[in-house]
């Protein structure tokens, strides 16, 4: 189970992701329910939903989860002049 440190890490972390290893990746993370895998199956299986959609839209979804569920937000980028500064005080 990765501990993620910033949005960005979640994102870069979905952002490869494939139907199937999106599923077994959140699975520890309690973020969807097995009905809710059941669900999204039968959209694709019966043709109602295509699975990039369905991806698209769960990926949104444990985005959200995650920086909800670890309080995170946005990676802090240290600028040469931000260095500069902190090191005369």
């Amino acid at each position: 189970m990765v501990v993620f440190q910033d949005i960005e890490a979640v994102e870069e972390w979905l952002e490869p992701m494939d139907y199937i290893s999106f599923w077994e990746a959140i699975a520890p993370y309690r973020l969807f329910t097995l009905a809710d895998r059941d669900h999204c199956d039968g959209l694709i299986a019966g043709g109602t939903v295509k699975a990039e959609t369905i991806l698209y839209g769960t990926k949104a979804m444990a985005r959200s989860g995650l920086i909800s569920g670890f309080g995170l937000s946005h990676r802090r980028y240290e600028t040469h002049i931000g260095q500069g500064v902190a090191s005369l005080h």
